[in-house]
């Protein structure tokens, strides 16, 4: 009586103890969709706990030797390809695994951007003399952040969808420590970059861009896909200067009646369902297109962003958003209808947008629209501040990489820190598709533009 009880606890036998490591690393494998042979993972229960805890610390488990020859691997071969890299092959299937092409084939033309996990390059392919733009994202920063499924289904949707208003995907890849993933270069930037040079664009100019985003929208949702960070950022232009949406890292198949429930994409453009947690659907997407245009036709966001998703919830759930008198009523009565605050009332569908009255007269034809050029975006290209502005506060160098390793990623000359904007979205002039950095409301230290919970 009031004796210890722990005196009295039983210790697990051997066997057991090894049982429980060795049902705990399978269990680990199978939750990233990897099954290892029960055996296996007996031969040495030990040594794999090891290693899974080496896993989840970012370093490479040590496997034995033993292990290894019965596996089919040779100890000296094959040891540093089930490093941590070397495993992400295994469970990163959408990615083909090569080595990446030599300078003899790609030439490393400069920095475009610093991207959420990893540089964006601007890089030139010597055979077909074009110049693309590759996202580099260590597989380590994939495993760290836990958004392994989200890198894959970035380019899984990329992959199945072509749209004249979508940008391309043309390639990707993987190597012993890193993903690749290669969009066209869209020399002329993007929208967000032009809305700083003008201010407001005139109504002519909002309905073409309107009507080709509505039309990217359209095709999105009826194939069964959410982007779910539609802003100007993600906006390149052409050398027409016509729209191309981009960045796909935030996009999920989501078929109609689905429903989705992560709080995700850029604050300001965020729908009150959105920033409440859900449920939300593809009319998500509708309120993001009417924010843009109310800010594209005004030169400013109808709320401001708030420091975190709550706030900005309250501020969105009592704003009227009241139309300024300087729109025009048919485009004041598109916006309205766009951000209606229910979104089973809201403008959701592409057939009721092309009814607007805002777009009388006007085409829908895929054709049609691409075939003027928009002169607007062309006279600000040449303007002597356009670069200037695409930095947003940044200094890249856009020099050749002379002795770049493009897989170990020896760094480009650093980006001072001192000379960024922190309100600068990082994208300077190719925002190309990427995640946003995992973020919980208690890590929030002042504005961000971009939420993932």
């Amino acid at each position: 009586m009031g004796a210890d009880g722990s005196k009295n606890r039983k210790r697990p036998s051997e066997g057991q103890e090894n049982e429980h490591l060795s049902s705990g690393w399978r269990g680990f494998l199978s939750n990233i969709g990897l099954s290892v042979p029960a055996g296996l993972c007996r031969l040495a229960p030990s040594a794999l706990h090891l290693g899974q805890r080496r896993m989840l610390q970012g370093k490479a488990p040590e496997i034995p030797d033993h292990v290894l020859r019965l596996a089919g691997v040779g100890p000296h071969k094959l040891r540093a390809e089930w490093s941590l890299p070397g495993f992400i092959t295994m469970f990163l299937p959408e990615f083909p695994h090569r080595t990446v092409p030599g300078h003899e084939h790609f030439q490393v033309l400069g920095y475009i951007a610093k991207g959420s996990f990893g540089p964006i390059l601007k890089v030139k392919d010597k055979v077909k003399q074009k110049t693309y733009a590759v996202k580099v994202i260590p597989k380590a920063e994939i495993l760290r952040l836990g958004v392994l499924e989200q890198s894959k289904e970035e380019v899984v949707v990329q992959r199945q969808v072509r749209h004249p208003f979508v940008h391309d995907l043309q390639d990707c890849w993987q190597t012993q420590r890193h993903v690749y993933i290669m969009c066209d270069y869209c020399s002329t930037g993007d929208l967000y970059t032009y809305w700083q040079m003008i201010g407001q664009f005139p109504e002519d100019t909002v309905r073409v861009f309107a009507a080709e985003l509505g039309c990217a929208l359209g095709f999105l949702h009826d194939f069964g896909v959410i982007h779910r960070d539609v802003k100007m950022e993600n906006i390149l232009l052409t050398d027409n200067g016509h729209i191309r949406l981009a960045d796909f890292g935030l996009s999920r198949r989501l078929e109609r009646g689905g429903r989705a429930f992560t709080i995700c994409g850029t604050i300001q453009y965020m729908a009150p369902e959105v920033l409440s947690g859900g449920p939300y659907n593809h009319a998500a997407d509708w309120w993001s297109l009417g924010i843009l245009l109310f800010s594209l036709a005004t030169g400013k966001f109808p709320v401001a962003p708030e420091p975190d998703h709550c706030s900005m919830l309250r501020k969105v759930r009592s704003f009227p958003y009241e139309m300024p008198l300087s729109l025009s009523s048919p485009l004041a009565l598109l916006i309205t209808e766009l951000l209606c605050k229910t979104p089973s009332r809201r403008l959701r569908t592409l057939d009721r947008f092309q009814r607007q009255t805002f777009f009388r007269g006007s085409t829908f034809d895929l054709d049609l629209l691409q075939r003027q050029p928009m002169e607007v975006i062309l006279e600000l290209r040449e303007r002597p501040d356009r670069a200037a502005k695409a930095r947003r506060g940044l200094t890249l160098s856009l020099q050749p990489l002379k002795g770049f390793d493009y897989d170990s990623l020896l760094s480009p000359p650093a980006t001072p820190h001192s000379q960024q904007d922190p309100s600068a979205n990082t994208h300077t002039a190719v925002p190309l598709p990427g995640p946003a950095l995992p973020l919980h409301p208690a890590q929030e230290k002042g504005p961000r533009r971009e939420v993932f919970v």
